[in-house]
């Protein structure tokens, strides 16, 4: 394979940002695509075979598009640019300008992967959407972020907010206080997400008008929820009935997110998730979105990411196992019989 040599100027304002603390950005994409990267002011030169080359000269150029559009070069927009590179489409990144809204502090939200910009455009396009996925992937902090545009917007009248209040393996019930004290901390997450986007006040006081609810489940039952924007949160842990009651709640003019990742159920072992089944009842459903998510879409700290793919390793071992012990006991059964 042939060395080839390339050179690309970068302004010296972004170099530093590009580069990383101690050169970690820049070290990164030297092992991971095998380049060395030599720096004389605002010139870098690029020395490899030329496939990696091109890569790292997309990777690059992309980091310093990102950089001068005002956006973090954080360690886990380096490894998304670099998984692109492979398929020669770290260019691509450009695709993500699009701004949901801005936090309280001015910062823009938008998607920060492909999956995630899908996960929006089908927000967008269908009534009801199901986000799936691993934690990290931004499913509930997205689908926050539109449904506090669409009610900026006027599109819809009110926000709801709702999860089941299952206890993820320790038991809350011993608190002191009413009924909202013990079921706040369930649904803590999406206050702190309101919080950060929406910001405090704003939200006590639209809050106080009733035109933003964050509640458990079990508070839906009953009601119809018309020209309202509407997130059930964590569904992995609804129950098939609790499932049924949520989706006939909604009424007209309202649009329905539903997050959650089917790797951490806290159901009870013999009881089937509601959003297991949903997914197979209503797959073909028409105006009714399923996304999936994954590992790639993790935006959280890269050790998170790791952490996940970590965990699917293993369960994918276990299931490996278990289907072949599953096969062996199957086979002996019914060589026992013959």
């Amino acid at each position: 394979m042939s060395v080839i040599e390339s050179i690309i100027d970068i302004p010296v304002k972004y170099t530093s940002e590009i580069f990383g603390q101690f050169d970690f950005n820049i070290k990164k994409i030297e092992k991971t695509l095998h380049v060395t990267i030599i720096s004389r002011n605002s010139e870098l030169k690029i020395i490899g075979g030329e496939n990696n080359v091109i890569r790292a000269k997309s990777v690059i150029e992309t980091l310093a598009d990102r950089a001068k559009k005002g956006e973090e070069i954080n360690e886990q927009l380096v490894n998304y640019a670099l998984s692109l590179a492979f398929d020669d489409k770290a260019d691509s990144l450009s695709e993500l300008d699009e701004c949901i809204c801005r936090t309280i502090n001015g910062k823009p939200v938008k998607p920060k992967t492909h999956g995630q910009k899908r996960y929006i455009e089908l927000i967008k396009n269908h009534m009801i959407t199901f986000g799936l996925g691993p934690a990290g992937t931004g499913k509930t902090y997205l689908a926050m972020a539109m449904a506090i545009t669409a009610f900026k917007n006027n599109e819809v009248s009110r926000i709801i907010l709702t999860r089941p209040a299952i206890e993820a393996g320790e038991n809350l019930g011993f608190l002191p206080g009413d009924l909202q004290s013990k079921v706040d901390p369930y649904l803590r997450p999406l206050y702190d997400a309101l919080y950060q986007i929406m910001g405090a006040e704003s939200f006590l006081h639209n809050s106080e008008k009733g035109l933003i609810e964050v509640a458990p489940l079990a508070y839906m039952r009953g009601r119809t929820l018309d020209n309202a924007f509407i997130i059930l949160d964590e569904a992995q842990n609804t129950t098939p009935a609790q499932m049924k009651m949520f989706l006939t709640r909604i009424g007209f003019g309202s649009k329905v997110i539903v997050t959650g990742d089917l790797t951490q159920k806290d159901l009870k072992d013999n009881v089937v998730s509601g959003l297991e089944t949903a997914i197979k009842v209503l797959s073909k459903v028409d105006d009714i979105a399923f996304i999936n998510l994954t590992n790639e879409d993790v935006v959280r700290h890269p050790l998170v990411q790791k952490i996940v793919m970590a965990y699917e390793e293993y369960e994918n071992r276990v299931n490996t196992r278990k289907n072949f012990k599953d096969t062996e006991r199957k086979f002996n059964s019914t060589r026992r019989r013959i």
